[in-house]
């Protein structure tokens, strides 16, 4: 088996907040409430939760950023907090987003610059810099400056700037957010050759699909708990007894929404628009015998078609952070 490169335990992390806006009044955040998990080496780890569950806070423990308040964090067996500067030698980070970068030099000057802070040997530089613009796809337009880059053409060098001091451990926090699709699926081709070359990568997105296609293993933290962690083939099989009926409808509010979670029967219900149409997405063990019951509650409404299918990892993660929320 493969040795931990990250050791979490009985992590913990609190903030002072104020009660509202105006007031003055202060009260403690728990953004991390006793955290625990290990990250092995060679490992693709997804880290996937809901705004404001504590995925960014955990990974600015991990990347040295933030102190705990309590529990214990190790990377490369280095405590995050005694040990900081020995652990930012051997690891990187990515945040999604433009920002970062030196727009007005080329992609090529802008490693070169990351490389010297990082110390790197010219020698080195050489070797490594050419390597990484082909390992992104910008050896074309290494010359090129960055201002005239396209997002996702950012992004990638985002990931070739993290690569750049040759990190043990590849931090990368929502890296194809706001890219189209076929930029996104250029940028996952990339993640998967760094893990090919044998990095050990932190993820964190939003993205089911993105996490079941790339990811070993999974971890899903809610309200600052971890709530499940395992391969996305096994959570898929945590929402297998409980099919999915989709809706597509026309009109349906928030509090139509609302009185469908009232339900006990419904484990989950979401709505999101698809193009011009509404798509009511509900989990219950009951399955098809809910879709008359339910179009019957809502006769206002216009139900335009109705299907049941097998769960999803993105039903599975909808059910572990609460559907009903």
């Amino acid at each position: 088996m493969a040795e931990p490169v990250i050791e979490v335990q009985e992590l913990k992390r609190h903030f002072l907040g104020r009660t509202g806006a105006l007031s003055t009044k202060r009260r403690v955040i728990e953004a991390l409430k006793g955290v625990s998990f290990q990250v092995l080496k060679g490992e693709l780890f997804g880290y996937l939760g809901p705004n404001g569950a504590g995925k960014t806070t955990t990974v600015k423990i991990l990347t040295t950023l933030l102190a705990p308040s309590s529990g214990t964090a190790k990377v490369l067996g280095l405590d995050v907090f005694s040990q900081a500067r020995a652990i930012r030698r051997r690891i990187n980070f990515v945040f999604g987003g433009e920002r970062g970068l030196y727009f007005r030099l080329s992609g090529w000057d802008n490693l070169r610059y990351f490389a010297d802070l990082y110390f790197v040997p010219p020698a080195i530089q050489k070797r490594r810099i050419p390597h990484l613009l082909e390992l992104v796809g910008l050896s074309s337009r290494a010359q090129d400056k960055v201002e005239t880059y396209s997002r996702g053409m950012c992004q990638r060098l985002h990931i070739a700037r993290g690569l750049i001091n040759d990190p043990e451990v590849l931090f990368l926090d929502e890296p194809t957010i706001g890219l189209d699709p076929v930029a996104a699926f250029e940028l996952r081709q990339v993640i998967k050759g760094i893990v090919k070359e044998g990095k050990t990568v932190f993820l964190t997105t939003h993205y089911m699909k993105e996490a079941e296609e790339l990811c070993d293993r999974i971890a899903i933290i809610n309200g600052g708990q971890i709530v499940a962690l395992d391969t996305p083939s096994n959570l898929k099989q945590y929402a297998r007894l409980v099919p999915v009926i989709e809706f597509t409808v026309e009109g349906m509010s928030e509090r139509h929404l609302a009185k469908i979670r009232e339900i006990p029967e419904i484990q989950a219900a979401t709505l999101e628009n698809v193009g011009m149409s509404q798509v009511l997405k509900v989990q219950s063990s009951r399955g098809s015998e809910l879709i008359q019951p339910l179009m019957a509650l809502f006769p206002e409404l216009r139900f335009e078609g109705v299907k049941v299918r097998e769960p999803t990892l993105e039903d599975a993660y909808i059910q572990l952070v609460g559907g009903k929320a």
